[in-house]
């Protein structure tokens, strides 16, 4: 199985930090690389990498870690990096395999996450996403900006930003087919470039299904002030995670 990476975007809202969003070290490594790490505790060890804005610094990054962490990197490049994340899943279409795991590379998750998601079982004409259930109260979530998901029987009846009557919060990992891929072809058409859309699609023909992640921590760094909690976070450990969380 491969890992399917979206590193593609220039997050604007940081960019004073660091030359690449995916390369802001966070808790003493890049982002990236507790995406990568997490795959690899999640026995992955191919990475397929959607690179865009200065992919030359991504590229380079990850070529020199590649040797060093046993592992293989490709990468995918998006010119119009500009338009949302789905049009940067759907150019990886040719690599991804029959099935993969998609993160964002601005994420910073519990890495036994990903490894539960990696062994789901799963048709090859579905898509699951890994959710939180943990809606009430929930200090690393910023409720402006996450992407919200209505639930019902394991599978999604709703997502987006501005839904209303959600009980699950998206965490930006997934186990995917190429089903998500053609999904994604038809929300395009539409002209709907998120993931979000290509989501929607297979949730219409009841495909999208969920795996909730249990109270494990993630957390996505888009800003300065999210930053600073996955730098608390990470000092006070993984496992203290839970524990503070309403």
């Amino acid at each position: 199985m491969k890992c399917l990476i979206i590193a593609a975007g220039m997050g604007k809202r940081l960019s004073g930090r660091a030359e690449s969003k995916p390369l802001l070290e966070v808790g003493g490594r890049p982002l990236i690389e507790w995406v990568i790490d997490g795959g690899l505790r999640a026995g992955i060890r191919e990475f397929v990498v959607v690179t865009g804005y200065a992919r030359e610094k991504v590229e380079g990054h990850l070529s020199a870690l590649a040797p060093e962490r046993g592992i293989s990197v490709s990468f995918v490049r998006n010119d119009e990096w500009e338009k949302e994340n789905g049009l940067s899943v759907f150019k990886a279409r040719n690599e991804a395999g029959d099935k993969f795991i998609l993160s964002m590379s601005d994420h910073i998750f519990d890495p036994e996450i990903l490894k539960d998601l990696a062994g789901q079982p799963i048709g090859a004409d579905e898509t699951i996403l890994a959710v939180d259930a943990g809606v009430r109260d929930n200090a690393y979530v910023d409720l402006e900006d996450v992407t919200k998901v209505r639930v019902e029987d394991g599978r999604i009846s709703a997502i987006g930003k501005r839904i209303g009557d959600y009980n699950a919060f998206d965490t930006g990992l997934f186990l995917g087919t190429p089903a998500l891929f053609a999904a994604l072809e038809e929300s395009q058409k539409k002209g709907d470039f998120t993931l979000s859309g290509g989501m929607k699609v297979l949730a219409a023909k009841g495909k999208a299904r969920v795996m909730d992640i249990g109270g494990r921590f993630w957390i996505d760094i888009d800003d300065e002030k999210a930053m600073e909690k996955a730098v608390g976070l990470l000092k006070a450990g993984t496992s203290e995670t839970a524990k503070g969380r309403a």
